[in-house]
Parts: structure tokens; sequence; C-alpha cells
């Protein structure tokens, strides 16, 4: 069978569209419609609908189906979907003739919430499922994602591990990503600066992403701030699944006076590479967040500059050396109730 061009194909879906318009008492077509060329469809083409529908249904079926291009048509047309991440498509408003314009786009600008989307309830429009979509992509990225070696070598950190063993593991048991397994604890022992005045480690936790993305710009700032502060430095590693209480299990082992965690945050839907800084005053077994600080949402999207965060990063470390204290009590030592 001979195949059948994309223009006669059209032709033909037009001729049946046609007869669709038409007026139930059969007179003319209340829209036109034109030809591949962009001339009106001859009103024979209508006439003859009935038989080009079951012409279309079999050339349908008859013609060799070709792959098409993502984006675009078999026969080489764009289709012209925007980009829903693009920052004009991200923050569009989507409430129609709002009472007050102005005041609703300062609102929607001045968070990275999902506001003023247009819709409320169980149907959203096609635009925000599009952006949630997009979105959930890159925190699963971020969260199953792993820190490139090359980037881990780059700053010299040898790797240990938690007792957790797989990702899907990591998420569902919390507990273990708070401890070194075993041969990860005798690697510490082995190779680590035993009582350093700060002891800095970097862990993957919920995102990779922000490991990769943050550590080349915050970690040189934060080393060299230090050693100029007069602090002295531990041996540095990198903790694969790690839980932000995994501080306490390895200062067991190295007994530095602080440790600063450099840590993935839990991904957003927007912002998937925002990293934290935890740290505490001579952490150990049985001490909780109330004896930690944290710094966090360093991110170049929207968050704090890794530069910036680095440099405050360390100016902390150096109060809570001067204090001899973190977490709530560092907050009772200044506010002068201790």
């Amino acid at each position: 069978m001979s195949s059948v061009s994309a223009s006669e194909i059209r032709s033909i879906v037009e001729a049946v569209l046609a007869e669709l318009s038409r007026n139930p008492d059969g007179g003319s077509a209340r829209t036109s419609t034109t030809n591949g060329q962009g001339a009106a469809a001859p009103p024979a083409a209508a006439a003859t609908a009935p038989p080009a529908a079951e012409q279309a249904r079999a050339t349908a079926s008859a013609a060799p189906q070709s792959p098409s291009r993502a984006g675009g048509t078999s026969d080489g047309g764009d289709i012209d979907v925007p980009d829903p991440d693009a920052p004009e498509e991200r923050r569009r408003i989507g409430v129609e003739h709002p009472a007050n314009a102005s005041g609703l786009a300062n609102l929607a600008g001045s968070t990275g919430a999902r506001l003023a989307v247009g819709r409320a309830g169980p149907r959203p429009r096609t635009r925000t499922v599009l952006l949630f979509g997009a979105d959930h992509a890159v925190t699963q990225d971020a969260i199953f994602g792993d820190v490139p070696h090359e980037l881990l070598e780059q700053f010299g950190l040898f790797t240990v591990q938690t007792r957790v063993t797989n990702q899907d593991e990591y998420l569902l048991r919390p507990d273990l990503g708070r401890q070194l397994d075993d041969e990860s604890r005798t690697v510490v022992a082995e190779r680590c600066v035993k009582k350093p005045q700060v002891q800095i480690v970097v862990g993957d936790g919920l995102s990779a992403a922000a490991v990769t993305n943050n550590l080349p710009q915050i970690y040189p700032v934060i080393e060299q701030g230090l050693q100029s502060a007069g602090l002295s430095l531990g041996t540095p590693f990198f903790v694969r699944y790690c839980r932000v209480g995994v501080i306490n299990d390895l200062n067991d082992i190295i007994q530095a006076d602080v440790v600063l965690l450099l840590i993935g945050e839990r991904p957003g839907l927007g912002v998937a590479d925002a990293l934290s800084v935890y740290s505490g005053w001579r952490p150990e077994t049985g001490k909780s967040d109330a004896h930690r600080d944290v710094i966090c949402m360093i991110t170049a999207h929207g968050g704090t500059n890794p530069l910036e965060a680095g440099a405050f990063v360390v100016e902390h470390a150096k109060n809570v050396v001067a204090n001899q204290a973190s977490g709530v009590e560092l907050r009772l030592k200044q506010s002068g109730s201790r």
C-alpha cells in the first residue's frame, strides 16, 4: 500500500472537522478551515465528509508509524510548550482579574511558596501540574544522587559510611544514619587527628546536589577562616548516608571541641541543593538538637550565598569556642542568664 503524505492526512482531518462544525440542519460550516497551503477548504471536501471520515480511519491505521521527535510532530512541526521551570513561568500570576494586582504580585514575589496559581481544590491547572512534576523530579535526583568522588578527592576527604546500606533504607531508618558502621569507626580512629579544636565533616544527607553545588565555594572559606583564627583543625572526611546525629557518634572517637557538619538539606519543590552547617560543642552520645546550632538554606538559588555563609560559619565557630557552649546553653550565656 502506498504511503500517504502529511499534507493529505491534514486535508482529510480538516474535512472531518468541517463536517463536525456544520449545524444540525446540514447548513454551511460555522468556522472556516484551511488546507495545508493556507487556502480555505473547498465546500466539496465538507460535502464528502462521511466517506472522508472512513478514509481518515483507514489511513490512520495504514500509514507508516514513524517516531516523533520530543517536542515536535512527525512531519517536523514544533509544539510550543513553555518550560514550566522558566523564571517567568514559575512567577506567573494565575489569578484572573485580582482585586489588588500589585499587592498580589508583591505577595507572590516575597516567597518561594506556590501562591496565586489561580485555582484551588483537587483539579490544578496544567501549568501547575507540570511545574510540580518538574520540581519533584529534581528532588528525586537530589535524594538518590551521589556526591562525585572527584569532588571529595579535591578536598582530601576520605569516605566512611553509617550503618545504612542503601538509599531506601536511609529514608526508612533515620536511626541507622546516626551511627557509623564498625568498619568506619575503625577507619576514623586510625586516620583522624584526636582532640582538635574544630573537626569538619561533610555528609550527603538528603541532597547530594547540595554538597556537589556548594562545597567548592564554602569549604575553602571555612578551612582558611578557621586557620586564620588560630584554631587547630582535625582530619576532614565524608560520611555517606549521613544524618545529623552522627556527630555524637563520631566525636566519641575524635573528641573535638567543636564539630562542624556540612550536610544536604531535605530538598523542597523549587530548591533542591540547599546546604546546612550543624555544629555543637563537644558533641557526644546522649546530646540532642538542643545542644546544636544550625546555619541553613545555603545555596545560590534563593538562599544565603555559600561564600557569605562560610564566613558566618567561621565567626560562629569562634563564638562557640569562646563560650565553650552551643545550642540553648550558648543562647543563655549570650543573654547573661548563665
